[in-house]
């Protein structure tokens, strides 16, 4: 699975080279001794990146849902994105929550939240984002943040998924007192010229909880404490990275996640081309998978 704002956010970055990629599906080929519970022909889920093959340590693999489609499976390593802010956020179920930008982290972000009990308005400047939020069955989108609106004062959580210092400055004027707002966008670049004065007079006067939504801040996977392994290291944690990919693979089985025309699977034949499109923004899809099914197909080598 391609994400286009991290891997574009690389390639106009200072390191070089990179290996792109932000999640696969394989099928086990080879198990190697010792490995319990694996078979070959399974299908699994991984943090991969763009390639034919894959090669991972078995518990950081998770088997996919029967009937799951690996081209929908990808999608879990995105869902684990802002699951991170869902899983650690103050705010409760029947809260109002505001999600500024809707690309593929806030549009799954927003069907998170609200196939978890919370009140969505999603706030994104494009009207074809806001168009496919509306086919998934978000009703409340904005074209801005809403400051002048009976949200004023009564959002619990804004999740940012824009990057865009302006629409951090909004969410933390249209919070309710010890809101949070949750940076879950990177900051790749300064965009306005908004002082950090205004920002710290809003989140002062506010009583603003501002925090990064970095998914790292779980643990990747959660460990009980066990005295035969105690120097092995524990944290005895109720949620984790892994645990979140999980969840968001049973999720998509079971149907919760409205996907209709929203991913686009593409050969990755032409991966010059394919970035190109991205970063011009000529595919409307905002999920874009690479199919290596055929890729060692000769005619497919050759064009």
């Amino acid at each position: 699975m391609v994400s286009s704002g991290t891997e574009l956010g690389w390639a106009n970055g200072d390191v070089f080279p990179i290996r792109p990629g932000y999640s696969a599906v394989f099928e086990v080929e080879e198990v190697a001794d010792g490995v319990d519970g694996i078979r070959p022909g399974e299908l699994r889920f991984a943090m991969g990146m763009h390639r034919s093959t894959q090669t991972h340590t078995a518990r950081d693999t998770v088997p996919l849902p029967a009937g799951l489609r690996p081209e929908i499976a990808v999608l879990s390593r995105l869902m684990g994105v802002s699951l991170t802010s869902l899983m650690t956020t103050k705010a409760r179920p029947g809260d109002h929550v505001v999600i500024t930008g809707a690309g593929p982290v806030g549009l799954l972000a927003a069907q998170l939240f609200k196939i978890s009990g919370y009140r969505v308005t999603v706030v994104d400047p494009d009207p074809l984002r806001r168009a496919q939020l509306a086919s998934c069955g978000i009703s409340d989108c904005r074209e801005r943040v809403p400051l002048q609106s009976s949200l004023q004062g009564q959002v619990a959580l804004v999740l940012d998924c824009s990057g865009h210092e302006g629409a951090v400055l909004d969410a933390c004027r249209i919070v309710r007192r010890l809101g949070e707002v949750v940076l879950v966008g990177v900051p790749w670049r300064k965009l306005t010229e908004i002082s950090a004065h205004e920002l710290l007079n809003a989140v002062f006067f506010n009583l603003v909880t501002l925090r990064s939504g970095w998914e790292w801040e779980l643990p990747v996977h959660a460990r009980a404490f066990e005295w035969e392994e105690l120097l092995g290291g524990y944290n005895n944690a109720r949620h984790s990275v892994f645990g979140g990919f999980a969840r968001a693979l049973d999720w998509l089985a079971e149907g919760r996640i409205e996907l209709g025309g929203l991913l686009r699977r593409v050969p990755p034949t032409d991966p010059a081309s394919l970035y190109a499109d991205i970063a011009a923004r000529r595919i409307k899809e905002p999920f874009i998978v690479l199919d290596w099914t055929d890729f060692d197909r000769p005619d497919l080598k050759s064009s």
